[in-house]
């Protein structure tokens, strides 16, 4: 069997109850949302999504005591990134973002770069982290419009002070957009303690949902200025030719993925029944270990923190003699061990940390993983090690 160590791109296995939900949901329930009378199955849908609505407000402290209608779901994080960055830039405007973002922020803004928008990129430092000083210097120095910010790096797993940098950002009276695609559901955040504007999920990862999930929660009065990307049928208003302002409405066109809410809906309360802190602790134990040791190899060359403070157990590396893409071919061949090399989508933050054009090795832990499969993958690099010595 295949010893998984790829969470950073999709978390698996998955709870086994997401499954089930899904499953039933497809096979039981099946209506869909506000396009049908007042059925049994037609309220069990609008019950299914509003809880699961008011379940993410509740996980990352949202506004207006965890009120559902600021709870927009989207496909995945690229979509929500794309909603918030595209409906609130305009030419003209100024946006302030990392050295470490991933394609999903990136791409936009270079998109929106050539259509007018100042893009701003503050330089991380070797390791990925980001200083308040730099930071702060480019937010008076440009004043900004929007911020949107990496929580965790998806290479490396360096974790920025988020409540840093969003106490900066509220004392110049400039909106941050984070995108937490590695840390909703592994690290707390609290959108209204950090005044975030804009929190930006997917569902697939740390919520340990179905892929095809993912969302924004947002902070009420930003909502309001941000233009929807699509527009169409909401199963609401149905007497207007314009989008409906009204929220959640606002943003979500379209038949909504039923199944995939259903199935983060169960992911989201077996978070809760486990409780966070014991869902990421295993990881972040095997994650030492694995540190450790890949600190201890001369093959190895580690990219990002050399402790587990302040970063999540995502680790870039390259081994001396090798090609990333190459290493991670004999990995699955002859150990079973499932691991991503490349870019991972990130050229600028790959670039930041001297690995660009050749990339790295993923290797990015779950709690689903065990000491006998670290183990494995140390033996393994152990291995190749003497072979290359030899």
């Amino acid at each position: 069997m295949a010893v998984y160590l790829n969470n950073a791109a999709t978390s698996w296995p998955k709870p086994k109850v997401v499954v089930e939900r899904m499953a039933d949901f497809i096979s039981r329930t099946g209506s869909n949302l506000a396009r049908g009378g007042a059925s049994s199955r037609d309220i069990e849908t609008l019950d299914l999504v509003t809880d699961c609505r008011v379940t993410l407000s509740r996980m990352f402290d949202g506004y207006l005591h965890q009120d559902p209608r600021y709870v927009t779901f989207t496909s995945n994080v690229t979509e929500a990134l794309n909603i918030v960055i595209k409906g609130f830039l305009k030419p003209g405007m100024t946006v302030l973002t990392s050295s470490m973002e991933h394609n999903a922020v990136i791409r936009p803004l270079r998109g929106l770069e050539k259509q007018g928008v100042k893009v701003v990129v503050v330089k991380c430092d070797i390791d990925g982290r980001m200083s308040e000083f730099a930071f702060e210097r480019e937010i008076n120095i440009h004043k900004p419009d929007l911020v949107v910010l990496n929580h965790a790096s998806n290479v490396c797993g360096t974790l920025q002070d988020l409540k840093a940098f969003c106490q900066i950002c509220d004392k110049n009276n400039v909106p941050v957009v984070v995108d937490a695609a590695q840390t909703a559901g592994s690290v707390p955040i609290s959108l209204s303690k950090n005044n975030i504007a804009a929190l930006c999920f997917t569902g697939h990862k740390g919520l340990f949902g179905p892929q095809g999930t993912g969302g924004i929660v947002w902070r009420p009065d930003f909502a309001d200025i941000v233009l929807p990307l699509i527009e169409g049928g909401t199963g609401s208003f149905s007497h207007q030719e314009v989008q409906p302002q009204k929220m959640p409405d606002k943003f979500e066109s379209g038949t909504p993925n039923l199944p995939g809410i259903a199935g983060l809906k169960a992911a989201l309360e077996w978070i809760e029944s486990e409780g966070m802190d014991k869902v990421t602790k295993k990881a972040d134990e095997l994650g030492k270990k694995l540190l450790k040791e890949l600190l201890r190899m001369e093959e190895v060359s580690l990219y990002g923190p050399k402790e587990m403070k302040n970063r999540l157990p995502i680790f870039a590396l390259n081994f001396r003699g090798w090609d990333n893409a190459e290493l991670a071919f004999e990995l699955y061949e002859k150990w079973g061990i499932e691991t991503r090399p490349g870019l991972h989508c990130a050229p600028l933050a790959h670039k930041t940390l001297g690995t660009f054009p050749q990339g790295s090795l993923r290797v990015s832990l779950g709690p689903f993983n065990t000491e006998g499969e670290i183990e494995l993958l140390i033996d393994a690099l152990s291995n190749l090690a003497k072979e290359n010595r030899g």
